[in-house]
């Protein structure tokens, strides 16, 4: 393998990591906030706020109706305004955050509707509050799912990436775009897509065993 293929992959995976870790993160954090709130504001939810569960969703589902690649466009002049510039593995984060969250969101409220319904109104006849309900019951019941979920919004996000660089965010699918593709390289187009392959094998395989871990530590104490 030449050295100055070496050193692309490098650059280029180290940036699509540093989009991943990022992206995941900001997006977990707003999808866990509207999955949650879609969940107790719903018909018949320890908060129940029909209006408000109807506009979430309603922004929700138009967010996620929109291509990808048309909502970072749409999102530049807020990574202009975050970040000072619309190129580059920082500016994509803004984008890849935003346009996960709302897939984050819709898996986390999936997997607590998972929640036994008993098991919530058990906690209600012993005076739990909204919050103790949402931390101590929905949350730790629907774990095994929940990590199955954000896994699955993690390799969504690192597929996301490899959009993002086709209009200048960086990392492995700006080095396919770039090099691979109108470069004529073969060898670094095909060196990127096992690479994409390889990380999102390792994110679906690190996925797996915690939830293995989750369900046997459960196991254990029931």
């Amino acid at each position: 393998m030449n050295n100055d293929l070496i050193d692309l992959l490098w650059e280029g995976l180290l940036e699509t990591l540093y989009m991943v870790f990022w992206s995941s993160l900001f997006a977990l954090a707003m999808g866990v906030v509207l999955g949650v709130t879609l969940v107790v504001t719903d018909k018949g939810g320890i908060l129940e706020a029909p209006k408000l569960n109807k506009v979430i969703s309603t922004v929700i589902n138009g967010v996620r109706s929109l291509p990808l690649i048309i909502l970072i466009v749409l999102l530049l002049p807020l990574s202009r305004l975050i970040v000072g510039t619309t190129l580059g593995p920082t500016a994509a984060i803004v984008s890849l955050s935003i346009g996960a969250a709302p897939f984050l969101g819709r898996i986390i409220e999936s997997a607590l509707k998972e929640v036994s319904a008993g098991k919530i109104e058990a906690a209600k006849a012993v005076g739990a509050t909204p919050f103790t309900i949402i931390f101590r019951v929905l949350i730790p019941e629907a774990m095994p799912a929940l990590v199955r979920g954000i896994t699955i919004g993690i390799i969504g996000i690192t597929e996301f990436t490899a959009v993002a660089g086709a209009i200048g965010a960086g990392g492995l699918g700006s080095l396919a775009i770039r090099f691979g593709y109108q470069r004529f390289r073969e060898d670094v187009l095909i060196a990127t897509v096992l690479l994409i392959i390889l990380l999102v094998q390792i994110i679906q395989w690190s996925g797996d065993l915690l939830v293995k871990s989750i369900n046997k530590k459960r196991y254990k104490f029931e």
